[in-house]
């Protein structure tokens, strides 16, 4: 079941990698015994793992005294976008659990914005971002997440 439902979500979305979408699902014990709709919670779970992993990563660095002062107004950024992240994705999980796609689909939607802009943030300043892969993980994980719901809703019409 993960290996096609992940080449139907890189197939789908050109934001997918079907390695990472493989490897994200596999790293759950509970994935090789799923459905699709299975699958679909578990990659929101992994992003909520994620992006609270990045806030407090993000949190740390502000914290720091080795982190350069020129970084931190975007790090706060980043912070701020992933703390609003958690509500979102706590309300997709609720849709989703209800079989209400398209809430899902709107609350993961907004969840994918966080990581982009945190990104943008550090290329605006002309600075490397400390986020970048937790930012790419997250994107991902959220497009993958965002792929499963739209074949799920499709199936359900």
């Amino acid at each position: 079941m993960i290996h096609e439902t992940c080449k139907k979500c890189a197939q789908e979305d050109p934001n997918v990698s079907y390695r990472f979408c493989v490897a994200s699902l596999e790293s759950n014990p509970k994935s090789c015994c799923v459905d699709l709709r299975g699958l679909g919670l578990i990659s929101i779970k992994l992003l909520r793992h994620n992006v609270t992993e990045a806030r407090s990563y993000a949190k740390k660095l502000l914290k720091s005294k080795k982190t350069d002062p020129f970084i931190k107004p975007c790090l706060q950024d980043c912070l701020e976008l992933y703390t609003d992240a958690v509500p979102g994705l706590e309300k997709a999980t609720r849709a989703y659990k209800d079989e209400r796609y398209m809430d899902a689909n709107t609350d993961l939607s907004a969840v994918m914005d966080a990581p982009t802009t945190c990104e943008d943030g550090f290329v605006e300043r002309g600075a490397a971002s400390p986020l970048t892969e937790r930012n790419k993980d997250a994107f991902q994980l959220s497009a993958m997440a965002l792929s499963i719901v739209t074949m799920l809703s499709r199936s359900s019409h």
